[in-house]
C-alpha cells in the first residue's frame, strides 16, 4: 500500500477513548490514513518517520482569540502559533473592525490566506461595542451578509452589548441576532456574558448565544451548562475550583480552553494555547481530558469535524512531544508536512506594508497641547466632588468611587491628588470628542503613557499624573501613527510603534516581544501594579466591562449601559 508518509512507534493519542496508545501513523493526501499496527511490511512511503516512543496528539485548535490583541499580523501570529503545536484557529478581528470596518476584517483574512494555520474566521458582532463611543467603522447587517456570502466563516463572534440584548428590544445587536436566526440559523453564536446569572443568563441563550469565554466561577459553570452553553475557558479562569470542577464532574464535552488576548511577549516567552494545556495538567486535570479541551471540544463546538483527531480521513494535523506533562515539542506536523522542528533553525523575516496604504494613516490628530490636559470646572466652589475609576490588581474589571477635590481658577487640581487623570481623544476626524476623568488604585504613581490600542474603539488614551508627561506622551504615538509611549519626567521610556491601524505592527514576533517587555517593565516602575499591565491600561476603554469605563463620549456606567457626569450632581 502506498502512502505519503509512515510515523512509527509513537504513543497515539485516541480521542473517542481520551487514552494513549501504541501504535503507527499512515498519511496520504494530507490526511490521516491509518492508525494501527501495520507498519513497513505494508506500508510503503515515500518519507518514514520513527516516531521513537514520542507521544503523538492532533495538532490543538483556538476557537476563541484575537490577534489583534497580540499586536502582530496574522503573518507573525501563525509563526508563533507553530511553535507552540497550535495548527487551527478561529479569529475575530473586532479590533480591525473597530479601525476600518468591513474593509479591516477582510484584509485580515486575505492576510491570514496563504499562512500554515489554517485561520477560520468570526464575524465581529459588536462593531462598535456600543452606542456610547465612536469609532473608525462599523460592521452592519448588510457587511455580515457580504462576510457569510464571500468569506470562509464559522461563527458571528462575540456578543458584547449583553446589557442592551436583555433591555432594548430594538438595538442594534438584537437586530442583529434576529437576521442571523431568520436566515442563517444554523451559524454559531458566540457570547461575552460575564457575571451573568439566572433569568439574566438564560435571557441571553434565549437570544441564541451559544458559550461564553469570560471569567468563571463554578456557580456560573453549572449554570451555564444547566441551558446547554459551551464554555471556553480562559488561563484568568483556571483557578483551583474550576479546574476541580471540570476534572471531577461529567462536563468534559461542555467545554475547551481558549486563550481570547495574549500578549506579544508572553506570546514569545511562554506559548499559547499550549500553555493552558500544561497548566490545567499541573492543576491535576488529566493529560487526556487536557488534550481533549484543546483538540476535539474546540472542534466539535466550530462543527469542524474534519479535524481534532487521530483518525482515517481526518486533516494529518499533529504534534509530537517527549512529555505531554511539559509538552516540550519535537516537531508539528500540518496537513502532513513537518513544518517545525525543534533541533532545527525556525526564523522570522521582518514582511513590511502587508495592508493597504489607507491602514497606516488612522490616526487623525493634530499635535495636542497642554491645556487638553486641564479639566475646568464651572463652579464658584473651593472643591468639588467627581466619579473615579478604581483599577485593582487580578482583574480587567474596575470600580465607581467617588472623591472631593479642590478647585482653583475654575480647574480641578488633580495634579496635586493621589489620582492619575485619563483622557480619551477621538482619533477618526469625525467629530473631536475628548472626555476626561480620575483614575486611582494599582494604576500609574508617576509619569504618563498614551495608546491607540485601547479596547474597543482604539482612540487615543493617555493616562498620568502630569500635563507635561502626558503631551509628550500623547505626540509621540501620534507622530507614529499609532503605537503606546511610556514617558516620566520629559524623558521617553518606551515606545511600541503600532502603525497598522494604529493596533499592529508589522515587526517579527521576537522584536515586538522585547518592546512590549520593555514597556511592561516601564510602566511597572512608574508604579503600575497589575498581572497584565498593558491589558488593564487598554481596556479602560472598554464600556462593556465592568464596572466604571471612559470612552470619547464620557465616563459609562458599564452595568446601567449609560454615560454618566464625572462631577456628581448634588454633592
Amino acid at each position: 500500500m502506498q502512502v505519503d508518509t509512515l510515523v512509527l512507534n509513537g504513543i497515539v493519542f485516541n480521542s473517542y477513548f481520551k487514552q494513549f496508545r501504541k501504535e503507527n501513523i499512515a498519511i496520504k493526501d494530507g490526511k490521516f490514513f491509518y492508525i494501527g499496527k501495520k507498519g513497513r511490511e505494508f506500508f510503503q512511503a515515500k518519507e518514514t518517520v520513527d516516531a521513537d516512543g514520542k507521544y503523538i496528539i492532533p495538532g490543538l485548535i483556538d476557537i476563541h482569540l484575537h490577534i489583534e490583541s497580540t499586536m502582530v499580523t496574522p503573518a507573525t501570529f501563525s509563526y508563533g502559533l507553530i511553535k507552540n503545536g497550535v495548527t487551527t484557529i478561529v479569529p475575530e478581528p473586532h479590533e480591525m473592525a473597530n479601525v476600518f470596518g468591513i474593509a479591516g476584517v477582510k484584509e485580515m483574512i486575505k492576510a491570514s490566506n496563504n499562512e500554515v494555520v489554517d485561520m477560520f474566521y468570526g464575524i465581529p458582532s459588536s462593531v462598535p461595542a456600543t452606542a456610547m463611543e465612536t469609532t473608525g467603522g462599523a460592521i452592519e447587517i448588510e457587511d455580515i451578509e457580504e462576510l457569510l456570502q464571500t468569506e470562509s466563516i464559522k461563527c458571528l463572534g462575540e456578543i458584547m452589548n449583553y446589557y442592551d440584548v436583555l433591555t432594548k428590544p430594538d438595538c442594534k445587536t438584537n437586530q442583529i441576532l434576529d437576521f442571523v436566526r431568520n436566515n442563517y440559523p444554523e451559524l454559531i453564536i458566540e457570547g461575552h456574558v460575564p457575571k451573568l446569572l439566572d433569568d439574566e443568563l438564560q435571557g441571553i441563550a434565549f437570544a441564541g448565544v451559544g458559550s461564553d469565554h469570560t471569567h468563571q466561577t463554578v456557580e456560573g459553570m453549572m449554570e451555564r451548562i444547566a441551558i446547554g452553553m459551551f464554555l471556553e475557558i480562559q488561563e484568568k479562569s483556571m483557578t483551583k475550583e474550576v479546574i476541580d470542577y471540570l476534572s471531577a464532574n461529567p462536563v468534559k464535552e461542555h467545554f475547551c480552553f481558549v486563550t481570547d488576548d495574549v500578549m506579544a511577549d508572553s506570546f514569545q516567552r511562554r506559548g499559547h494555547l499550549n500553555v493552558l494545556l500544561k497548566k490545567a495538567i499541573a492543576m491535576g486535570m488529566s493529560m487526556e481530558d487536557a488534550i481533549y479541551a484543546c483538540t476535539y471540544t474546540p472542534a466539535q463546538r466550530m462543527r469542524m469535524y474534519d479535524r481534532g483527531v487521530i483518525a482515517p480521513g481526518k486533516i494529518a494535523d499533529f504534534v509530537m512531544v517527549s512529555n505531554v506533562a511539559d509538552f516540550s515539542i519535537d516537531a508539528v506536523y500540518k496537513n502532513g508536512q513537518k513544518v517545525f522542528e525543534r533541533d532545527l533553525p525556525y526564523v522570522q523575516r521582518a514582511v513590511s506594508k502587508q495592508f493597504p496604504a489607507p491602514f497606516y494613516e488612522s490616526v487623525k490628530l493634530a499635535p495636542l497641547k497642554a491645556e487638553d490636559f486641564e479639566v475646568p470646572i464651572e463652579t464658584e466652589k473651593k472643591s468639588v466632588t467627581v466619579r473615579t475609576i478604581h483599577v485593582q490588581n487580578g482583574s480587567t474589571f474596575t470600580e465607581e468611587r467617588q472623591d472631593t477635590l479642590a478647585v482653583e481658577a475654575g480647574k480641578l487640581q488633580w495634579m496635586n491628588s493621589a489620582y492619575c487623570l485619563v483622557k480619551t481623544f477621538e482619533r477618526y476626524g469625525k467629530n473631536n470628542n475628548q472626555a476626561h476623568g480620575l483614575i486611582g488604585g494599582d494604576i500609574l504613581k508617576k509619569g504618563a503613557v498614551a495608546t491607540t490600542y485601547s479596547h474597543d474603539n482604539h482612540n487615543l488614551l493617555v493616562v498620568g499624573k502630569n500635563k507635561a508627561d502626558m503631551q509628550l506622551a500623547a505626540n509621540e504615538v501620534i507622530k507614529n501613527q499609532g503605537g503606546i509611549c511610556c514617558v516620566y519626567n520629559g524623558k521617553i521610556l518606551s515606545m511600541v510603534p503600532l502603525p497598522v491601524g494604529g493596533i499592529l505592527s508589522e515587526e517579527p514576533l521576537e522584536v515586538i516581544a522585547s518592546q512590549v517587555e520593555e514597556l511592561t517593565d516601564a510602566l511597572k516602575s512608574l508604579g503600575y501594579e497589575h498581572y497584565n499591565v498593558i491589558m488593564s491600561l487598554s481596556t479602560l476603554s472598554l464600556p462593556v466591562s465592568p464596572a466604571l469605563k471612559i470612552t470619547d463620549h464620557g465616563l459609562i456606567a458599564v452595568n446601567e449601559g449609560k454615560v454618566v457626569s464625572f462631577e456628581v450632581l448634588g454633592r
